[in-house]
């Protein structure tokens, strides 16, 4: 005798199921608002210009909810329209500029950082870790031609596990959160002398905490060579790093670390020093 399938009850089902895969949001969680987060980073370099739809898309919104956000941004200044596409505006710097000017970080670090990039004319960057990503939060570039340096606000993210500043802050975290940045990165070779196997990294990244600083020589680029040092606040905490850069073809390794890597562990201690007397 055949026995009749036992019905289930698939709203049950689903409710169990996000439950416990899916975490639990906060009372205060404002949905609009995180709705309009993801349509602004939905913009980017590949998608400067972009159509509803494309947005919608890429926000993962419906139509209707990309139309209601983007139309908000449009009348608030932070989005144009031309036709049918959609941009972001020169105003939406604004909202970097309120995290930028509200750290001591950002004013502290700037003549440090000129001082330092004018000792060996290249480039000196003050990064911060952002999940598996560095973002970078200022960047002295090399001198121009008028010999003047010029300060720029990058915004720019790299993979952690492959750039200099990421391995010195990675260092930083307790065994359980480097874990978790690990499995949430996207571990590959970008150049064949990248490392990139579990075991092999994270045992770079335990060397970059023993010594203090990390040395990245064609790792992240063929030709790109950095050296970067932790900068840390009053509290002993490591709040972002600073390199700089060079072309490896000009720099040798042994220069990087008997040259270059004093001064500029003797620039990051000015900084400490200068944060923790700011703390106070």
């Amino acid at each position: 005798m055949a026995t009749t399938p036992r019905k289930v009850n698939a709203k049950s089902t689903t409710e169990t199921a996000a439950d416990t895969s899916a975490p639990r949001r906060s009372d205060a969680y404002v949905e609009s608002f995180a709705k309009g987060l993801t349509v602004i980073r939905s913009f980017g370099p590949q998608h400067r210009r972009m159509t509803l739809s494309e947005v919608a898309m890429r926000s993962g919104l419906t139509r209707a909810a990309a139309r209601r956000i983007l139309l908000t941004l449009l009348e608030l200044g932070y989005v144009a329209q031309d036709g049918r596409s959609f941009t972001l505006t020169p105003r939406i710097l604004d909202l970097g500029y309120s995290y930028l000017s509200s750290m001591p970080l950002s004013t502290m670090a700037q003549p440090v950082m000129v001082e330092l990039g004018n000792r060996f004319n290249h480039s000196v960057s003050v990064a911060a870790l952002d999940g598996s990503e560095v973002v970078y939060l200022l960047r002295v570039p090399k001198r121009n031609l008028l010999n003047t340096p010029g300060i720029s606000l990058a915004g720019m993210r790299l993979p952690a596990y492959v750039s200099s500043m990421g391995r010195v802050m990675l260092a930083a975290l307790p065994a359980d959160e480097l874990k978790r940045v690990l499995d949430a990165s996207d571990l590959r070779a970008l150049t064949p002398k990248t490392v990139y196997q579990r075991a092999a990294l994270e045992e770079e990244i335990r060397k970059c905490g023993r010594q203090g600083y990390s040395l990245i020589v064609d790792e992240m680029e063929e030709g790109l060579s950095a050296v970067a040092a932790p900068i840390i606040d009053a509290g002993g905490r490591t709040i972002a790093a600073m390199n700089i850069a060079f072309n490896t073809g000009a720099v040798k390794r042994q220069e990087l670390l008997n040259t270059v890597l004093p001064e500029l562990r003797q620039a990051v201690a000015l900084l400490n020093s200068i944060l923790s007397l700011n703390a106070g």
